[in-house]
This record gives structure tokens, sequence and C-alpha cells, in this order.
């Protein structure tokens, strides 16, 4: 889990960075420079048209974020059963479910060779990382997983809106990713001010959640207490 928040830093700067900069050149405190046919720079204002582009690419980088860092997370949950030789039968039921439920979405064929200790060995040979979402996450279901495995999605409201943004960059993302819309009427409904108070959000709840998720890990919830599992 240390590794999946030290990589949801790296991905949150690069998200900061972006905004930063597509601030600065909103506010002309960073400048363009473009060299005419005569090689001389000349200072030039961020069109308009091109600035509603560059926020569409900013919603862009904040979906990427928000899916990446979900799948990172489930997939840490998964590594962690594994690194702990957890088996099936000390598992709560919930996550029981979840397993069942990958073995029926896997082929045998795909899967037998990696089972030699069934009760073990089933958890992570059902797992597939790659499926687990396309463009349909947001707090709704991030509220859902949460739910499923048993970690808290309780989040500080007056830091992260508990992600009530990630509706409207889930579906902006989608918008873009089949055409729906162009990358100018995505980017104009919102001014980078708006933008920048969003990014802080979202950051902020899902460093909230991730956060949940390792105190989830730490304190093995994942474990059927009834069994007298420690």
């Amino acid at each position: 889990m240390n590794t999946v928040l030290l990589d949801f830093n790296t991905r949150a700067q690069e998200v900061d960075d972006y905004f930063i900069f597509l601030h600065g050149l909103s506010k002309q405190t960073t400048k363009l420079a473009v060299a005419d046919s005569a090689g001389q720079y000349q200072i030039q204002s961020l069109n308009p048209e091109l600035e509603k582009t560059l926020k569409a690419n900013g919603l862009l980088l904040l979906y990427n974020l928000v899916e990446s860092t979900m799948r990172n997370a489930i997939v840490a949950i998964f590594d962690e059963l594994k690194n702990q030789a957890i088996s099936f039968d000390q598992l709560k039921s919930e996550i029981k479910m979840i397993v069942l439920q990958n073995l029926k979405n896997r082929s045998p064929k795909k899967i037998h060779l990696q089972i030699n200790q069934i009760s073990t060995d089933i958890i992570i040979a059902t797992f597939d990382g790659e499926k687990l979402f396309s463009g349909n996450v947001d707090a709704r279901l991030i509220k859902e997983i949460a739910k499923k495995y048993g970690f808290s999605y309780q989040t500080d409201f007056a830091k992260t809106k508990n992600g009530e943004s990630l509706v409207d960059i889930k579906d902006k993302r989608n918008d873009l990713a089949h055409g729906v819309k162009s990358f100018k009427e995505v980017g104009q409904g919102k001014t980078i001010e708006d933008l920048l108070k969003i990014k802080d959000e979202v950051i902020e709840y899902l460093r909230q959640i991730l956060e949940n998720i390792k105190t989830y890990l730490d304190n093995q919830e994942y474990l059927d207490v009834t069994t007298g599992n420690p």
C-alpha cells in the first residue's frame, strides 16, 4: 500500500503541475513566446479557444488519476491477501463473494495452471486487475466498492465534498473518449478557478480513501472474525 501512496503522490503532483501551468497561462504570469519568420520571439496571450482545449485536457488528467488510483488500490488489496497467504476460508463473506464472482468471470483454461493450493491460489488466480474499471469510476462506484470490501468511504466533506465532482469528470471524460463532444465544448463550461477547486477536492478525496484502505489492510479487516482469525 505504501507503493500505491507513493505512486498516487507522483501522479497527483503531475496534475498539480499542469493546473499551475494552465493557471499561469490564463493569468499571464506564464507567457507564451512564439518565434516569427525572422526568428524573433513575440509574447502572445493564451488564445481563449486553446484555453478551452487545455481545460478539457486537465479533466482527462484528473480522471486518469481517479481510475489509476482506485485500480492500484484494489490490486494492493489482493497483493496483501497473497503476501499474507490468506485462504478463502479466512475471508469475510463479502470478499468470498467477490472471489466467486471473479471465478465466474474467468476461463478455467486461463487459470488452472496457476492453482496448486486451491484455498489460497484461487483468490489471486481469479483476479484480473485490467478489467476492474473502464471509464466508470465516480464517488458512487467508490462507495459501492468500499461497501463490498469493507473499508470506509467516509471523508472530510469540508475538504473533499465527498468526491461529488467525480461524476462530472467521469461524464466529460467519456464524452471526449467517445467523441460525443469536442475538447472545446467540454472545456468551456468551467473557469480555471473552478477547475483548481475541483482538482484540490478530488486529490484530497482520493488521498483520504487511500488512507482508509491502508487502515483496512493494517487491521486485516478483510478477515472473517467469526472463525477465530487473528
